[in-house]
């Protein structure tokens, strides 16, 4: 996808969206010093050229019982499409798995992971991750704390 140069007003407009998608427009237009019709048209283009991807509420993982966010990295029996492909849609399917990236390195893909406790997270390794049919290897890392989360795009 060929990147699409913006403004300074769109990056503005981004910018502040990126830190709250509930704005309406006239509190957008506040922000970034624009009208709220303005700010309405730009957004409106924005959402249709793919800037902006959707709207979603940050869910606080430990406040709804998820006390357990940890790293996995896995290796792959085989590296043609097909497997690569198999184990792909495996991972999106898996609610556990909140991000799931193919990487370089000595890992095949590193996957992120949110689940209530460390039975669970054991559950979905033993389970579910290392009964795939594609997976060799498994490492995990639990995090301990976060430095920084969520940061967004530096626009």
């Amino acid at each position: 996808m060929a990147e699409i140069t913006h403004d300074s007003f769109d990056r503005a407009i981004l910018a502040a969206l990126q830190r709250d998608g509930a704005l309406t427009n006239a509190q957008l237009s506040e922000r970034v010093n624009l009208s709220p019709s303005q700010c309405s048209r730009r957004r409106a283009a924005l959402e249709r050229s793919g800037a902006i991807r959707g709207y979603t509420a940050r869910l606080d993982a430990r406040a709804l019982g998820f006390g357990i966010r940890a790293f996995a990295r896995v290796n792959l029996r085989s590296h043609g499409a097909a497997g690569d492909k198999d184990f792909a849609s495996f991972a999106a399917a898996q609610p556990e798995v909140r991000a799931a990236h193919s990487v370089s390195g000595d890992a095949d893909y590193v996957l992120e992971l949110q689940v209530r406790d460390l039975d669970a997270l054991a559950d979905f390794i033993h389970d579910r991750l290392l009964q795939h049919s594609q997976v060799t290897q498994v490492r995990s890392e639990i995090v301990l704390k976060s430095a920084k989360q969520d940061g967004g795009l530096p626009i």
